[in-house]
């Protein structure tokens, strides 16, 4: 497991009774990869939803569990996740936006651009069409050009949590 950056989702004081983990743990998610972790910190260092925190810092981090499941998060965790996540999107919209304009076709009947909720064949042609005419520059200029897409962020969101339960097999997003 490579250390990142992350974002506190809950802060378990006593630990996490799913995972059979005494002491404090901390449930987050990774900023680049967007994946699940868990780690515990130093006595001294109390977290909260939101925090940011480098999983590399031996002065904060006193033990990383590891990448956990969906499963395995608290209900103060999947609470926190779709805002965190939200965030994140739209921190990194470059790299989202980026996704509209390189997407290519998984299989000959499935596109990647199908995976997002909402969009099917008729709407991911459209976004093929106005990305060959001129590459997407932000989520506002693709909801400017096709109207009928819907709230973006929340779109990606979605399938960001989709991925994170393993419901699906091809992912997009989650490393």
């Amino acid at each position: 497991m490579r250390p990142e950056e992350c974002v506190v989702l809950d802060y378990l004081p006593y630990g996490s009774p799913k995972r059979n983990i005494r002491g404090p743990v901390v449930q987050a998610i990774g900023k680049e990869s967007l994946r699940l972790v868990e780690f515990r910190p130093r006595p001294e260092v109390i977290l909260k939803p939101h925090d940011e925190i480098f999983l590399g810092d031996k002065e904060k981090v006193e033990r990383i569990f590891g990448y956990i499941s969906y499963e395995d998060l608290s209900e103060v965790s999947k609470m926190e996740l779709p805002y965190v996540l939200e965030r994140l999107v739209e921190e990194n919209e470059k790299k989202f936006v980026d996704f509209f304009n390189n997407a290519g076709p998984i299989t000959t009947r499935l596109h990647q651009l199908e995976l997002l909720p909402g969009i099917g064949k008729r709407l991911m042609w459209r976004i093929l069409e106005e990305r060959e005419n001129k590459r997407f520059e932000s989520f506002e200029d693709i909801k400017n050009r096709i109207p009928q897409i819907g709230d973006i962020k929340k779109m990606i969101v979605e399938r960001i949590i989709e991925e994170l339960k393993r419901e699906e097999r091809h992912r997009v997003f989650v490393r």
